[in-house]
């Protein structure tokens, strides 16, 4: 199950970031970190009329890094492609799956072994609905 938001385009949602590139060795002390402003809306939403929000409740794709919890940022404008994540609608329920285009059906592939693959096929109410493009999540 995905809890859908849109985001809101007149809001500013910025962060203060280093101008300086966050290296994972020692830091040097000499280095000055001027801060600049980075607006978030810019950064993750390219097409903001066909962008939207979700939340993923459930552990389907725990070994792909998402977890129950972390919110999605989906574009819908975008074409799907041979495993792209996708947000797919399928027979009145959304799920997050990796998407596969195979002759004649579709497979939607689970990252976590205890769930099976589902196979789409003509006889299935289906929609890719849209590809996620970041995965935010708390650390």
């Amino acid at each position: 199950m995905l809890e859908l938001f849109n985001p809101e385009e007149a809001s500013n949602v910025s962060a203060s970031v280093s101008s300086q590139h966050v290296k994972a060795g020692f830091p040097s002390p000499a280095e000055d970190y001027t801060t600049l402003k980075l607006d978030l809306n810019k950064e993750l939403i390219k097409n903001p009329a066909s962008t939207f929000y979700a939340r993923v409740s459930g552990l389907s794709m725990i070994d792909a890094g998402i977890d129950d919890g972390d919110l999605l940022v989906i574009d819908k404008s975008l074409e799907p492609h041979d495993g792209c994540l996708a947000v797919c609608y399928i027979d009145g329920e959304f799920t997050l799956k990796r998407f596969e285009r195979h002759d004649g059906y579709g497979m939607l592939i689970p990252a976590n072994s205890s769930f099976k693959p589902i196979k789409v096929t003509a006889d299935n109410d289906f929609l890719v609905w849209g590809v996620v493009t970041y995965v935010i999540k708390r650390v």
